[in-house]
């Protein structure tokens, strides 16, 4: 698989210089030696290299050609803005901080515009360097529209990258196989199961096709996705704990309740991968609402009836289970309808998680670039880093008046990344490529001289072959090999010499230094502490949500507590997020045996479907009895004292917690609570059971990490019954 892999990403690589050399070649050769348009010619060459190889634009050929066509009017905007401030340095500077802070921050917007995005600041850079000549600026905008075109049709037309499956496809397996296993007309292990559900993590699905936007549909259909793991995650435990192979067996003979749910929960599975393999919503009759609603109504009359016989513990264990994994299904489908649908729709509850299916669409575009300006954003972080790096080496090479100063921004474009050590290997390897390719391209400059014609010749194949192997072959091939494809090229321009090679060392070695500094100085270790920082303080804002939901199921009258509000921690987990996908990114620490930051981020979101879910369902008709209200309240914050202990391990390594933070050791009780089996307190000690067993495999990855042992597992009491 892994070299059927490797020849499928070399082909890839090949048939993208191809499509990349025919779009430069033929704009280039058309105006340079057709019409004797050089400004024409050097737009029409640049455009293609930098959409086509310098961006890494997601997709297919249609895909990406689409959105090459949408960014060229951005592109003509910033080539006339860049002409237009071309005639002061300080104006250019100013220019390039606003401009490669906005692109930058593009990412937040999704895998297509940040994959366009270097592409669209070379444009702004080749046309803000002197000579301020905006009587040029037609010829420009013609040459620059030209080689978009040109490229775009190459993507259509000649090897095309073929189209990946598609997300929803993907899910719609997914929701169908859980389906399957939850019908009985599929046995899977629990292995198999979370393999399928790993599958659906957007780290493993290609970029064009994850749903990353700010857009309702996308933001449903990631919701959907998250739902069906969840779902597979649930359906996994209940493989390895034997519920499930009982749950099946129940439903077919005692237990009514599980009877009467299962194959509707199994059905609506069913009706969901439907709809996402067609495209089309199937109608349901009923919202699964009310059968998880008759369900507890079941399971109440079974322990609160007189006549009726004790509900075995284990039988509401597995019917806990069973309404956890309904819930899912009930996200799920909500979910599925609304990507479907895109349209907004009413409330729809619980209105804290489903907000945006009541929101217009300029306010989710608002909600996701307002969400992500804060200092605890990588999304910020790497638009201000590479801001601050371009605007830098615009003004050093304004002020230096270096020859072919953009070479100087190319290099921190092209050698800038998220981390300092990062950046430095990628210098030290550009670096060394570039005094090679220099030493070669001086020599053909000295031994061509002003031979244009052999120029010409050499240039096409040089493309195609520098296109090729720089990708294949690592950072330093294609650093030496583009300075020989730039060497041929501006010699057919203007008259050239040796000195042109010298300038582009240079240059490339004044780019690498600046942005090597503006890396020591902005965020040097990435994502690396960032993700401990977001996830501690998810941690922290989960925390309370866990109690509170303990109060409001205990809160006498029963609803006179108002359930918790978790926006706060859907902000944060959001943050953390995407702190962990560039995290997953960048290369591991020496040493390091890393913290397991996914199984926290699935913690968070048990955490915040219990607090959204359990009060919905769980609410009971009459109060508690005290101590099993005290027992169920103190059980809570022992699993609370958990996140805040491990939100101070992630922040400092030491797991004795910080200022501020709840006491993580709680006195127990004076004695235990008598057992009470009610649907209320099973529901409750299986969420707070299940957390308990994620958390303390985060624990266990964050004391592996610090190089210690960690703790022993805090446990909290149950009645004998529940």
């Amino acid at each position: 698989m892994r070299a059927e892999s490797s020849r499928a990403e070399r082909a890839r690589i090949v048939h993208r210089s191809l499509r990349v050399t025919l779009a430069a070649a033929a704009g280039f050769y058309t105006f340079l030696y057709g019409l004797d348009e050089p400004l024409l010619a050097l737009y029409s060459l640049f455009a293609p290299i930098a959409l086509g190889l310098l961006s890494s634009i997601p997709g297919s050929g249609r895909q990406r050609a689409a959105v090459m066509l949408k960014a060229l009017p951005v592109g003509l905007a910033l080539v006339t803005l860049g002409t237009v401030l071309a005639v002061e340095t300080w104006a250019a500077v100013a220019g390039m901080l606003v401009v490669g802070f906005v692109l930058a921050y593009a990412a937040v917007a999704g895998p297509r515009p940040a994959g366009a995005a270097p592409g669209l600041q070379l444009f702004y850079i080749l046309a803000c360097f002197p000579p301020y000549a905006p009587d040029t600026l037609g010829l420009r905008l013609a040459g620059l529209t030209t080689g978009v075109l040109l490229l775009a049709l190459c993507e259509v037309f000649l090897l095309p990258q073929p189209p990946g499956e598609t997300y929803r496809h993907s899910l719609a397996r997914a929701v169908a196989t859980a389906g399957d296993v939850l019908a009985g007309r599929t046995v899977l292990t629990p292995e198999a199961l979370r393999a399928e559900g790993a599958r659906l993590r957007l780290s493993n699905v290609p970029p064009a096709e994850r749903p990353a936007g700010p857009r309702r549909a996308d933001r449903a259909l990631s919701q959907a996705g998250t739902a069906a793991r969840r779902l597979l995650e649930q359906l996994a435990h209940l493989a390895e704990t034997g519920q499930l192979r009982d749950l099946l067996r129940a439903a077919d003979r005692t237990d009514s309740p599980a009877r009467w749910l299962l194959p509707r929960v199994a059905g609506r599975c069913g009706d969901c991968a439907e709809g996402l393999r067609t495209g089309r919503a199937v109608p349901a009759p009923r919202g699964l609402d009310e059968a998880i609603g008759a369900f507890q109504d079941m399971r109440v009359r079974q322990t609160a009836e007189p006549t009726a016989d004790e509900v075995p513990v284990p039988v509401l264990r597995r019917q806990a289970g069973l309404l956890a994994a309904a819930e899912s299904v009930r996200v799920l489908e909500i979910s599925v309808r609304v990507a479907l649908d895109g349209r907004r729709t009413p409330p729809i509850e619980p209105r804290e998680l489903f907000w945006y299916t009541e929101a217009s669409a300029p306010r989710l575009w608002l909600r996701r670039l307002v969400g992500n300006m804060t200092p605890r954003s990588v999304r910020f972080h790497n638009a201000v880093r590479i801001a601050l790096a371009l605007g830098a080496a615009r003004l050093v090479a304004g002020a230096l008046d270096l020859t072919h100063g953009f070479w100087v921004l190319l290099a921190v474009l092209t050698l800038s990344r998220t981390t300092v050590g990062e950046t430095w290997t990628a210098i030290r390897a550009a670096v060394a490529g570039n005094l090679v390719g220099a030493v070669a391209a001086g020599a053909l400059l000295i031994g061509v001289g002003q031979h244009t014609d052999t120029d010409a010749v050499l240039l096409a194949p040089g493309m195609l072959i520098a296109f090729a192997l720089g990708p294949l072959l690592g950072i330093a091939w294609a650093q030496g090999l583009f300075t020989l494809v730039v060497a041929t090229a501006f010699a057919q321009i203007a008259p050239a010499s040796w000195q042109l090679a010298e300038a582009r060392i240079v240059d490339v070695v004044t780019g690498s230094a600046i942005g090597l500094l503006c890396g020591l100085l902005a965020w040097p270790a990435g994502a690396r502490r960032e993700v401990r920082r977001t996830m501690a303080g998810l941690l922290r804002a989960c925390g309370p949500l866990i109690e509170g939901t303990a109060t409001t199921l205990t809160a006498v009258p029963p609803g006179s507590a108002p359930p918790t509000r978790t926006l706060t921690a859907l902000h944060r987990l959001r943050l953390a997020e995407s702190a962990y996908a560039q995290f997953r990114s960048e290369p591991a620490p020496e040493g390091s045996s890393g913290a397991d930051w996914h199984a926290l981020l699935i913690a968070a979101h048990q955490i915040l479907l219990g607090a959204q879910w359990l009060p919905r369902f769980d609410m009971p008709g009459r109060a508690l009895p005290p101590d099993a209200a005290e027992w169920a309240r103190a059980d809570a914050r022992t699993v609370a004292g958990r996140t805040y202990r491990l939100a101070a391990l992630c922040v400092d390594g030491d797991g004795g917690g910080s200022a501020g933070s709840p006491a993580l050791e709680r006195p127990g009780l004076s004695r235990p609570p008598p057992p009470l089996p009610l649907p209320t307190l099973v529901d409750l000690d299986s969420w707070l059971t299940s957390l308990t067993r994620q958390l303390s495999r985060v624990e266990a990855g964050l004391c592996r990490n610090r190089g210690r042992a960690p703790r022993r597992p805090m446990s909290f009491r149950r009645p004998a019954g529940p």
